[in-house]
Parts: C-alpha cells; structure tokens; sequence
C-alpha cells in the first residue's frame, strides 16, 4: 500500500485483483460495522468500472449479513428505475437479484417523483429518516464505493459547478451537459463524512486524471476534494490507471 496525498493506494495487476481485494475491504469494514451497532450502511455507484466487482461480490461465498446490510446509492440519473441507464438498474441486475436481502434495505433515489427537487429532498428523508438524524447533523456511513470520471467527477459531482459547494443538504439535483442531463448526487459534506470512501479505478483512460488527483495537491477536481475528515479514503486500481504515477512500489 501507498501514500499518495495523503490517500492510501492499492495497485494491483488486474481488475480481478482489483475487485477481490475490494470485495475482501467490503467484508472487513461490514462485519466490524455490524458487531459495533448492529447494521452495516453503504452508498453504492453505477459505471462500468463497478460492474465486475458487484457480479464478484453477488457470488461471493464468505460471510456477507445481508439481511443486517442497507444499500443506498451515491448518485442517480433522474429516469425510471426500470430504464437500462440507471444506476438502481444496474445494480439490481450485477448484484440485488442474486442475494438475499430484504426488501426494506434497499434504499433507491426516488426517480418517479415529479421534479428533480423533489426527488432529491424525498431521498434525502429517507436518508434522514434512517440514521435518525436531526436538522444539522450528517448521516455517517460506513462505506461509500466511489469512481472516478476521466474529467474528475466523482458521483454526479461534477468539476466546476455549484454542486461540490453545497454544505447544508444532504442529496442535491444536478444538471449537467451529460446524457441524461438530470441527476440526483450525495453532496461533499455527505461523502466527506463517512467513516471509509474506496474509490475502484479500472483502465488507461483513466492514468492521466489519476495522476493530477493524486499528484497535483492544488486539484480542486470533485475527486480529489474527496478528504473524509475522521474516515479513510483508499484507492483501489489496476496496473493501467497507475501507469501514469511517479512512484508505482507494492504492485500485486
């Protein structure tokens, strides 16, 4: 393991490697979770980097608690649940359909609501409502599986919007000029709060932009700004998305 800024980086051969290792994080951090206070909270992203690791994680043959695990998402697109471009489909098809855990702990952003604001404050009562959380205070979960967008972004924050700025909510609307342009994301603060962020990087593509987060300590790239104050940040790639980095010691 590496240091890289203040973050921790694992470099391994393959994205095989990659998801074991993340699957074996996933497992350590959710078993302790539950024996601390009974229930293991994660925010999961959709992508095409997480897909292999759900399908390893769905078939995974170790001690997993599903019914004391709840899944929420880190970022949704303002479209049906059904539609193959959401992040719940995703999801639902790589990892839900084939575990067994209850229907009450699946936390989805509520999409069908009318607008975009409203979907994004119906999630963010659902959020508040299951961590018993006050008007000020944050929900502190216990896991946050990130990616990183070859220009930065990282959930659907996106670089130089208003978005990364938002301190008080704790789920935002955002429009970008991406398809779809609509999206509901987990703010900074929210992020920033949890108590471990691992960030899966997959590919060449992404080399260039790994190199400015981890290296360039002036980034203001929504990834980069990623610091959890009292949490771990951890980096999790292959050989490929590191093949940019200065120093590449404790490759697997």
């Amino acid at each position: 393991m590496n240091y890289w800024n203040h973050k921790k980086v694992c470099i391994f051969k393959n994205s095989k490697v990659v998801a074991d290792f993340a699957i074996k994080r996933w497992r350590e951090i959710s078993l302790q979770s539950i024996a601390n206070k009974g229930f293991f909270a994660v925010a999961l992203s959709g992508g095409e980097t997480p897909v292999y690791f759900y399908k390893r994680l769905s078939s995974y043959n170790g001690t997993l608690l599903w019914d004391r695990t709840h899944i929420f998402w880190a970022d949704e697109r303002y479209i049906p649940p059904d539609n193959n471009d959401s992040n719940y489909y995703l999801i639902k098809e790589h990892l839900l359909k084939s575990i067994h855990i209850p229907e009450k702990n699946i936390h989805p952003v509520p999409t069908q609501e009318e607008t975009l604001d409203r979907s994004a404050k119906k999630y963010e009562e659902d959020i508040r409502g299951f961590f018993a959380l006050g008007d000020d205070t944050f929900p502190e979960f216990d896991l946050i599986m990130l990616g990183i967008g070859e220009d930065g972004h990282t959930a659907s924050l996106f670089p130089g919007t208003l978005s990364i700025q938002e301190q008080k909510r704790l789920a935002i609307p955002v429009i970008t000029d991406r398809f779809p342009k609509e999206r509901i994301s987990l703010t900074l603060t929210v992020i920033n709060n949890a108590k471990n962020i691992i960030f899966l990087v997959n590919g060449v593509h992404k080399a260039s932009i790994v190199k400015e987060i981890l290296e360039d300590k002036k980034s203001a790239h929504p990834a980069a700004l990623v610091e959890p104050k009292d949490g771990t940040v951890l980096l999790v790639m292959d050989r490929k998305a590191a093949s940019l980095l200065s120093h590449k010691k404790g490759k697997q």
